[in-house]
């Protein structure tokens, strides 16, 4: 079992910036992966971005150069930067974690961005 705590989100105006943390525990030594996924209200959820045990990274193109997503290895920590927020950042953001295929979720953390 993996469990994953989110925190750090907020309201911020347009152009501001947010960074959102997410600590794992538990069963915490074969994590493969993390990231942080979106779902704004009325659609689907979406992957926002991804940083693998190694360090390797992949962002969906819509934060791609405004968003930076980093990990701490050793407290298995994962962060989000955001910067030059939009309207359009506004949802819940949930961290993932790939535990030897298997998903584990946070219960979201909400992000509101004012015009």
């Amino acid at each position: 079992q993996v469990q994953l705590v989110e925190s750090g989100g907020g309201l911020v105006q347009a152009g501001g910036s947010l960074r959102l943390s997410c600590v794992a525990s538990g069963k915490i030594f074969n994590i493969r992966a993390m990231g942080w996924y979106r779902q704004a209200p009325g659609k689907q959820r979406e992957l926002v971005a991804t940083i693998t045990s190694g360090g390797s990274t992949n962002y969906a193109d819509s934060v791609k150069g405004r968003f930076t997503i980093s990990r701490t290895n050793a407290v298995n920590t994962v962060y989000l930067q955001m910067n030059s927020l939009k309207s359009e950042d506004t949802a819940v953001y949930y961290c993932n974690a790939d535990y030897i295929g298997m998903d584990y979720w946070g219960k979201g953390t909400l992000v509101t961005v004012s015009s």
